[in-house]
C-alpha cells in the first residue's frame, strides 16, 4: 500500500525542494540550488517512472505533478529574474505562457467544453529548453562551466521555444472550443 504512493510522496517531495531552492538563490549559494534543483529533476523523472512501470498512475498525482514541475520553474525563473541572471523579459513570456495555458483551460472550464489537455510536443521541448536554461546559469553561477558567453543565446531560444509552445495550446486546444461553436466551420 505504501508503495502505491510513492509517485505522489515524490511529487510532494519536489514541491517541498522548491523554497529551499527559493532560499538557497536569494542567498546566492548558487551551487547549493543547482544540487536541489537537479535532485528536484531526478524526483521528477523517477516518480512518472515508478508510476507508469507499476502502473501506480492517479488522478491525483496527474493534477499534481504539473503544478510541481510549474513551481520549480517559475520560482527558480522568478528568483533568477531577481537577481539579474535571468532577463526580466524572459520571466514576462515565461509567465504569460502558463497564464495564457491555465487562464485559457479555465475558460473551457466555465464554458464547459473543457477538452482533455495533452502535453503538445513544442511544450515538452519548451520545458526541457527552460530546465537547460536553469541548469546552464547556476553552472556559470556556480562557477563549474563558463557559459555566460552563449546564455543570450539560449534566452532567444527559450523565449522562441515558449512563444512557439503557447500558440500550439492557443490555437490547438482553445482552438478547439471556437471551432467547435463557430457556426461558419
Amino acid at each position: 500500500m505504501m508503495f502505491a504512493q510513492l509517485p505522489n510522496f515524490l511529487t510532494l517531495l519536489r514541491i517541498a525542494m522548491v523554497p529551499v531552492v527559493v532560499v538557497l538563490l536569494g542567498d546566492r549559494q548558487y551551487e547549493a540550488a543547482l544540487f536541489v534543483f537537479v535532485l528536484a529533476g531526478i524526483t521528477d523523472g523517477l516518480d512518472g517512472w515508478i508510476a507508469k512501470r507499476y502502473h501506480l498512475q492517479s488522478a491525483f498525482g496527474a493534477m499534481l505533478d504539473p503544478i510541481a514541475d510549474k513551481l520549480l520553474l517559475v520560482s527558480t525563473y522568478t528568483m533568477l529574474t531577481f537577481l539579474g541572471d535571468i532577463p526580466f523579459w524572459l520571466l514576462v513570456i515565461v509567465l504569460f505562457r502558463d497564464f495564457l495555458i491555465v487562464g485559457g483551460y479555465w475558460f473551457l472550464i466555465a464554458m464547459q467544453t473543457a477538452p482533455k489537455v495533452k502535453p503538445i510536443i513544442t511544450s515538452k521541448i519548451n520545458t526541457f529548453m527552460q530546465i537547460i536554461l536553469v541548469v546552464m546559469v547556476l553552472l556559470s553561477k556556480a562557477e563549474y562551466l563558463t557559459l555566460t558567453p552563449i546564455l543570450p543565446s539560449m534566452f532567444i531560444a527559450v523565449f522562441a521555444s515558449t512563444v512557439i509552445s503557447g500558440l500550439g495550446y492557443l490555437f490547438g486546444n482553445l482552438g478547439q472550443f471556437y471551432n467547435k461553436n463557430d457556426p461558419r466551420v
